[in-house]
């Protein structure tokens, strides 16, 4: 194999990679070391924000495919036929901790896959649980503060973690998941995805239907316990991924959806726009729609895992939103998110960029490269604006036949603040789901609980044994008798 010439960013030969042009053996350096100059400059700037949240992951490539065909209820193309294939990209992740934690921590995780069709990105921006703490975006940076470390020790405070919770009642059912047994996943192939929130499908007909996606692991459910957690390696998670996918062992999943129509959401006992509650499978059973696979690891982890750009916000014809509100908040704030990170054309970069034509008027901006990218190009001579007089000599135009029918709202809805925080019931569902734990599980999510909440005030630990209580009595007792005898 031929040698490569080192060359500096712009293809010009390196003659020394070791040593500086100095005056003399032992003087300083002169100012004409452009090679030196360039290196460190870069070097100061290899890093980029990290994520607030979900900063620490693991990507990967690979293939969905659908084994279900949903024409009747879509006109994403990719749902079309069984057979086809569409390459994704996956990412998994932490939800709280920096990129210097532990892939061990007692976490949601983050479980977003990105679609290349052949209609543009889409992206499935979800965790690997089905519900969530919050329903209502406002609350968001107030919780991910309360999670974070104490601004002035900077270490972990279950207090203040706690305290939010006790003062906001809808987290109450996604505790009861992350405090049980399944809180710690033992790798990433041992978990399921779930959009968790609401989106819809909606056909060539204009008739919509509401859906929540679910990716159920092949592997089989494993977790750790907290001990166990201790013990793990920091990055066993990412190394158990990537050494799998190396081997050729490539992990799976079943995608499959919950559907329900727009008729039966009206009278629904329970808000299916809600984000902390779950669709019972008794009346929305799960279909199964494809195959997910993943096989190819990624070749640079900055370039590409740690610069995908996922956004619920990246929707394909036959895909739309919900109004649920969290989800509503989610499609201003990650878009947002990665301007900032990474810039406004974080979409031309070969992870996030779409594999189909992409024509559009955007111009400029830092880092901007062919403008669009993808398939044929608008070239900059042409006119960067819409409408144009060159609609007809191959301007790009809008598609209305890809028009999303309208969003139903509530009949005579009033624009106002609605209370998100006491208005519903958060404890049925956080109730069902310790009754069916065995006696095991019950003691290990007690147990954990317990340990937390002895770190906060007497308040807090009150309004939080009235929420268990509301849950169920023995759920509120177990913890109340371990805190005792902590």
């Amino acid at each position: 194999m031929d040698n490569k010439t080192l060359t500096n960013a712009t293809g010009s030969p390196v003659a020394d990679d070791n040593n500086s042009i100095t005056v003399g053996e032992r003087g300083a350096l002169t100012f004409d070391n452009h090679y030196v100059f360039e290196k460190l400059a870069h070097f100061n700037r290899e890093r980029i924000p990290e994520r607030v949240v979900h900063a620490r992951g693991t990507g990967s490539y690979g293939t969905f495919t659908t084994t279900k065909s949903l024409k009747d209820k879509t006109i994403a193309h990719f749902l079309q036929e069984v057979g086809q294939k569409t390459e994704v990209f996956a990412r998994f992740s932490t939800v709280g901790g920096g990129q210097d934690s532990s892939d061990y921590a007692r976490d949601p995780r983050g479980f977003a896959l990105k679609f290349y069709t052949n209609e543009g990105i889409y992206d499935m921006v979800g965790n690997n649980t089905p519900v969530f703490f919050l329903r209502d975006g406002i609350n968001f940076p107030d919780f991910i503060h309360s999670q974070k470390k104490n601004p002035r020790t900077n270490m972990p405070d279950p207090a203040a973690m706690y305290e939010f919770w006790a003062n906001h009642p809808q987290s109450l059912h996604q505790i009861t998941i992350l405090m049980s047994d399944r809180g710690i996943p033992a790798s990433y192939q041992n978990m399921h995805g779930f959009s968790s929130h609401t989106f819809s499908f909606w056909n060539d007909k204009g008739e919509r239907v509401w859906f929540k996606w679910h990716f159920k692991t092949n592997q089989g459910i494993k977790n750790l316990t907290n001990i166990e957690a201790e013990k793990a390696c920091p990055f066993g998670a990412q190394q158990s991924l990537i050494n799998a996918i190396d081997k050729g062992d490539f992990p799976s999943w079943t995608a499959k959806v919950q559907m329900m129509s727009e008729a039966e959401a009206k009278t629904y006992h329970i808000n299916p726009f809600d984000l902390t509650k779950i669709w019972p499978h008794s009346d929305f059973p799960l279909i199964e729609v494809g195959q997910l696979e993943l096989n190819r690891n990624v070749e640079n982890y900055f370039a590409e895992t740690e610069q995908a750009c996922f956004s619920p916000g990246n929707l394909v014809p036959g895909i739309g939103t919900s109004p649920d509100k969290m989800l509503q908040t989610r499609l201003l704030a990650y878009p947002d998110a990665h301007r900032y990170r990474v810039g406004a054309n974080a979409n031309q970069l070969p992870v996030n960029a779409a594999k189909c034509p992409v024509n559009h008027y955007q111009r400029d901006g830092k880092m901007a490269g062919m403008c669009p990218v993808g398939g044929d190009q608008i070239q900059t001579k042409d006119v960067n604006f819409y409408p144009n007089s060159q609609i007809n000599d191959g301007a790009p135009a809008p598609t209305p036949t890809v028009a999303e029918p309208a969003m139903p709202v509530e009949e005579n809805a009033w624009i106002n603040r609605f209370d998100t925080v006491t208005a519903e019931d958060y404890y049925q569902q956080a109730g069902d789901l310790f009754r069916l734990m065995n006696e095991s599980q019950k003691s290990q999510l007690t147990t954990t609980i317990a340990q937390g909440l002895s770190q906060a005030t007497a308040e807090v630990q009150q309004k939080m044994l009235e929420q268990f209580n509301k849950a169920d009595s023995d759920y509120a007792s177990r913890i109340k008798t371990i805190m005792k005898n902590l």
